[in-house]
């Protein structure tokens, strides 16, 4: 009987432990639990990260509030085995087949309501079911207001920007939190890759050409400084110049006032007399005189 009793009561523990294992739920971080209580429906309290003990009558869905990744390609990297890839249309009307990856999460206090509104589907089933074939539909509708050079090339920031705006807006009444939605892959086909090429060398030809002329003008305006620079030199010289010759034709008419100022009729005559070597001037001829000054001027 003990041995008996032994054995039943060891049988009675490994179905304790098998039980209480059975009844506990682990929720990882970042991740909470959604109780559904087969008696009485959903529990508003949800179960928080680490190890639970849930009634076998409860049942536990998970979803994310932590930021998870996704990508919708067709790169054996994407979170699914299916080609995910779609083709957007342009403002052009052109289509470009493109991979998006972005970042989603639930809001913490609308999980009980996403677990109603989503019959019960965890978090990584309505990621399939309704986020992704949405953010495709939803991209569509606003990726025909830019043009074909702008998402592949010159705008690819502004569109991303755009797309993780108003495609957060749209999730939001769903307890759903989108962030970060990047068109990671833009693959036009042949035709319009040789377009974009083409548009591409243009544009460059165009900015070159604007450079150029840019210089050309300021190559210009440089040489009209230059030019302006020597003219108001050479003015400036001739002024001086000018200045110069004034001043001293102004200098030499002062001296000679002066001079002309100190002769006086006393002064003449003794300047005559000084220079008179005491011969008196002799008269030459019969009929006409002639006053023979030589001798004077070669005194003087």
């Amino acid at each position: 009987m003990g041995k008996v009793g032994g054995i039943v009561t060891g049988f009675i523990i490994v179905l304790l432990v098998i039980g209480g294992f059975m009844c506990t739920e682990k929720i990882p971080a970042g991740y909470v639990g959604v109780v559904y209580n087969m008696n009485g429906g959903v529990e508003d309290e949800v179960l928080t990260q680490g190890w639970k003990f849930v009634s076998p009558t409860k049942k536990v869905t998970e979803y994310s509030i932590a930021l998870e990744p996704s990508y919708m390609t067709a790169d054996e990297q994407g979170d699914s085995p299916d080609d995910e890839s779609f083709e957007i249309p342009t403002k052009e009307g052109a289509s470009l087949e493109t991979d998006v990856a972005f970042s989603y999460s639930y809001k913490l206090e609308e999980v009980p309501n996403t677990f109603t509104r989503f019959r019960g589907q965890d978090g990584k089933a309505i990621l399939k079911s309704f986020i992704k074939p949405k953010m495709q539909a939803w991209i569509k509708e606003i990726t025909p207001e830019f043009s074909m050079m702008e998402i592949v090339s010159t705008k690819r920031g502004a569109v991303n920007a755009a797309l993780t705006e108003r495609l957060g807006e749209r999730f939001e009444p769903y307890g759903i939190v989108i962030d970060n939605i990047a068109l990671a892959d833009v693959r036009p086909d042949d035709e319009t890759a040789r377009a974009i090429t083409e548009k591409i060398q243009a544009q460059e030809a165009l900015e070159k050409a604007k450079v150029n002329a840019e210089k050309d003008k300021v190559d210009a305006n440089r040489d009209k400084e230059v030019a302006q620079i020597n003219a108001e030199k050479a003015r400036i010289e001739a002024q001086g110049q000018a200045d110069a010759e004034l001043i001293r034709a102004n200098a030499e008419a002062e001296a000679n006032k002066k001079i002309a100022e100190s002769l006086t009729d006393k002064l003449i005559e003794k300047i005559k007399y000084d220079k008179w070597n005491g011969e008196l001037p002799y008269i030459e001829g019969a009929s006409t005189p002639i006053v023979n000054i030589k001798e004077t001027e070669k005194t003087e």
